[in-house]
């Protein structure tokens, strides 16, 4: 054999699979064995670097690893090409988003190549080409049809960066999640979809993702945030309706004002043409400034200004001052909040400092003379709570007082009570509220699918028909860039001129794009179609075939996408499934999200995310021409376990590097030695020590790979195993059975495949086999020589590890037992004590008790 040489060997591997159709699956057929391993596909708005690299990798280990146990797997990619990220990336680099989607599509899929990663190409999607985005365009139609798409006018998220609209999940700490600009609020007419309808179906069916992180599944339950209470109607003094939703409806009898949240649309009624008008109106926009996320952190300063104006309470009839604060959110309830001091402690501060009225109705159960709430002690006079010595709001169980019919309900037990009540007397009803709010969908972009309707003077809003999709971008160079706070499509006038499908009259298109995330929402289906297969363009994708590979075995890609892409391709997954045109009802069983590769920022001198305004990323392609990619790609995985955030340390690939040349070196060592032999199957008792030693760590090895594999991904303990393997193969007299010795080169080759590709198929050549790897097969173990001859076992002495000895597998308790009283640092440990007991777990543990 001659060097090891990477770039030789992965250029020519690399041909051989593609050459040999190696990762081509054909979908038709009969389901055994199937497994769909779906990686997360990429925004082609630059090129990858080694941090984007783990998730690929990762996946390619997958499926490689599924492959080798003999399952049909589908593993493809493609394109998220459409949306913010492409389209400012493009404007950044003073390119067409076209023209610059095209270039990096060309260079990500050269990169994907050279890292060796196996892909079905035939099933390629890019979802900004109109074959595609037609079928984006039908599942809108498919939701405005069943009455769950819909435009309105609304105060909406605003990235005055991006300029355009942004859903609440697009909205990070108040800042854009893209660009990271602090987001704004804007009223603009726009398109959503009622996500709302779906909230408890998403919520009820995570219970069913038990291959799904716990993690994620908490992020999705909270993001939905489904509370039970009631909703109460109080009044204003003119009677109009002003509803409010609480969770604690056994303390409606003391409240004391109520809180509008500074978007909530009755504020601007409420104060036109009164005194309070302006000073209303300036600090409902300094406190929409404020953003979403500062004004609901709880440590936030409680700011408010009274409206002049009063509403009705329901239970009592009192009349109530009606102030707007800052703390009050429109993402909850609704937008208006009832506000009792003496039992929430946001309402408390605010009353303390405006000086507003303080009502106790709840008192502490009667055996309590005192309570402490977050170290401030609250005293109470004769027993009872008393406001004027309150230091913070009283939120535990209680006794309702003052509260008409409901008092000495006890609380929160008697809250079922309390509503019951309410019904009753026509107050209010059981209500379940959720956080989620529905999803906005319309992008003032240029970048996207345009969204198929019209506008009719007459017809009003009408569906494009399936049959005229897909409704076409202009051409860019008819586009003024960049976008200034409305579509740059609606200053096309020939495009935007169109006729009505409904009366055949003058309509004009709407000009608004749909956001990306919908694209992404069902392209897994479209991948179940070959390139050949999609030509007639007459559906999105083939029911039976989408019905026998779904949901994906397994979807891998980042935990940043927990609440935008993975709950709303939950939901319109849902949708498809009520419309009948597929038979399941969650897109992925088992999800894997990978952590992050961080590096040193150059600028502030932390370990941060890699990232290009960083300044700290590295390009797989300079680690490829030093080092080779199979070299890139065990370091990526030996880094540390998948799942948390690793450090990429240049000076450490050269590690990874050193195995591969050892590996290769031993490899080249013993082949003239094992010429002729075949792998070893016996049982172990004709070999001398030394080969049965390689035979034994060799099926420990197979062993505790395929479990590190098959069941936790701790891809980098894996390796660490085939090093191990490694080393006792070094040690191995080259005169030792020949047959031992090409079971654990061989063995090597076939459990390193998944990680390093295109040595291992090198190897496996030069061991004599006809390629690949891949058709070899995973290797098999055999529990039986897995199991040692000597056992060596710690010994604890009143509960202190002491030592340890070495007996016989197998070896009785009282062998054991006398083994350790017979060791010398034992007996130390002992000293003149007297021996009670010896406590023999077998095969793991001694502990003698001494007095």
């Amino acid at each position: 054999m001659e060097a090891y040489n990477p770039e030789t060997i992965e250029k020519k591997w690399q041909a051989w699979w593609q050459a040999h159709r190696t990762f081509e699956v054909e979908t038709s057929g009969p389901r055994d064995r199937k497994f769909y391993c779906l990686t997360m596909f990429p925004y082609p708005s630059g090129t990858l670097h080694v941090g984007h690299g783990r998730n690929y990798i990762i996946g390619d280990v997958v499926m490689r690893y599924k492959m080798m146990r003999g399952y049909k797997v589908l593993s493809p990619m493609g394109w998220d090409a459409f949306g913010l990220p492409a389209e400012n990336a493009a404007i950044q680099n003073k390119k067409l988003p076209a023209s610059w989607v095209r270039d990096n599509i060309a260079s990500m899929k050269e990169q994907f190549r050279r890292w060796g990663v196996g892909y079905d190409w035939r099933r390629e999607v890019t979802t900004s080409d109109p074959d595609y985005y037609k079928w984006t365009q039908w599942i809108f139609l498919v939701l405005y049809e069943r009455g769950l798409a819909y435009r309105k006018k609304a105060p909406v998220n605003w990235c005055p960066s991006c300029q355009t609209g942004l859903a609440n999940e697009e909205v990070v700490d108040g800042r854009c999640e893209r660009c990271g600009a602090e987001a704004g609020k804007r009223d603009l007419d726009q398109w959503f979809f009622r996500i709302t309808e779906y909230a408890e179906r998403l919520l009820a069916d995570l219970a069913d993702l038990g291959e799904w992180p716990e993690t994620v599944r908490t992020m999705q339950a909270n993001w939905i945030g489904r509370s039970e209470g009631a909703r109460v109607e109080f009044r204003l003094e003119d009677g109009t309706a002003l509803p409010i939703f609480t969770t604690r409806p056994d303390t409606l009898w003391g409240v004391t004002f109520m809180s509008l949240a500074p978007e909530h649309p009755l504020v601007r009624r409420l104060v036109a043409g009164t005194p309070h008008e302006k000073e209303v109106l300036e600090f409902c926009e300094r406190a929409v400034r404020q953003g979403t996320a500062a004004r609901g952190d709880a440590a936030v300063e409680k700011e408010g200004v009274f409206t002049g104006t009063y509403c009705i309470n329901p239970v009592n009839d009192e009349r109530v001052p009606i102030w707007v604060a800052n703390y009050a959110l429109m993402e909850y309830g609704t937008g208006a909040v009832m506000a009792v001091p003496a039992h929430d402690q946001r309402d408390f501060e605010f009353a303390k400092k405006y000086n507003l009225p303080i009502r106790v109705v709840i008192q502490p159960p009667a055996d309590k003379d005192r309570i402490e709430h977050e170290g401030t002690r609250i005293f109470f006079v004769k027993g009872k709570l008393h406001a004027n010595t309150m230091r913070s709001a009283y939120i535990e169980a209680g006794i309702m007082v003052d509260s008409g019919e409901m008092t000495g309900t006890p609380t929160p037990s008697g809250i079922p009570d309390v509503v019951r009540y309410l019904e009753k007397e026509k107050k209010g009803q059981a209500t379940v509220h959720y956080r989620i709010r529905d999803w906005l969908i319309s992008r003032q972009r240029y970048w996207g699918a345009p969204i198929p309707v019209v506008h009719c003077p007459a017809c009003g809003i009408v569906a494009v028909p399936e049959s005229q999709l897909p409704v076409e971008l202009p051409p860019e160079t008819a586009v003024e860039f960049p976008p200034r706070g409305e579509s740059p499509l609606a200053k096309v006038k020939a495009w935007v001129k169109t006729t009505c499908p409904k009366c055949g009259g003058a309509a004009r298109r709407e000009t608004d794009t749909l956001a990306q995330w919908l694209c992404s929402c069902w392209y897994f289906l479209r991948y179940t179609l070959t390139a050949e297969e999609r030509r007639p363009n007459s559906k999105p994708f083939d029911r039976a075939k989408v019905d026998a590979w779904m949901p994906v075995d397994q979807y891998i890609g980042g935990v940043e996408h927990a609440v935008l892409h993975l709950l709303y391709t939950r939901f319109i997954c849902k949708v498809l499934y009520d419309a009948g045109h597929v038979g399941f009802k969650e897109p992925f069983k088992a999800l894997f999200t990978q952590g992050m590769i961080c590096k040193q920022s150059p600028a502030t001198g932390r370990l941060e995310k890699m990232s290009k305004s960083k300044g700290n990323v590295v390009s797989p392609d300079a680690v490829i021409g030093e080092y080779g990619a199979d070299t890139q790609r065990l370091y990526t995985l030996f880094i540390g376990p998948p799942q948390k955030d690793a450090e990429w340390q240049d000076d450490a690939v050269v590690g990874a590097r050193r195995f591969l040349n050892r590996v290769w070196a031993q490899a080249a060592e013993r082949l003239e030695r094992i010429a002729g032999a075949e792998p070893y199957a016996g049982d172990g008792g004709d070999l001398d020590e030394a080969a049965r030693r390689l035979w034994r760590k060799t099926h420990q090895t197979i062993r505790k790979v395929t479990s590190d594999i098959e069941h936790s991904w701790q891809f980098n303990t894996a390796i660490a195993a085939v090093m191990e393997l490694a080393n006792t193969l070094a040690e191995t007299p080259r005169g030792a059975s020949a047959a031992v010795q090409r079971l654990a080169l061989e063995a090597t080759v076939r459990l390193l495949h998944p990680f390093v590709p295109h040595v291992t198929e090198e190897l496996w050549a030069a061991l004599g086999h006809e390629p690949s790897v891949l058709e070899a097969g995973w290797p098999a173990c055999d529990e039986a020589a897995c199991a040692e001859d000597v056992l060596r076992i710690p010994v604890q002495v009143n509960g202190k590890l002491r030592g340890h000895v070495e007996v016989a597998a197998g070896a009785s308790d009282e062998a054991v037992r006398e083994a350790a009283l017979g060791s010398e640092r034992v007996r130390a440990a002992i000293g003149g004590a007297t021996v009670r007991k010896v406590i023999v777990v077998p095969g793991r543990l001694v502990n003698v008790v001494a007095k």
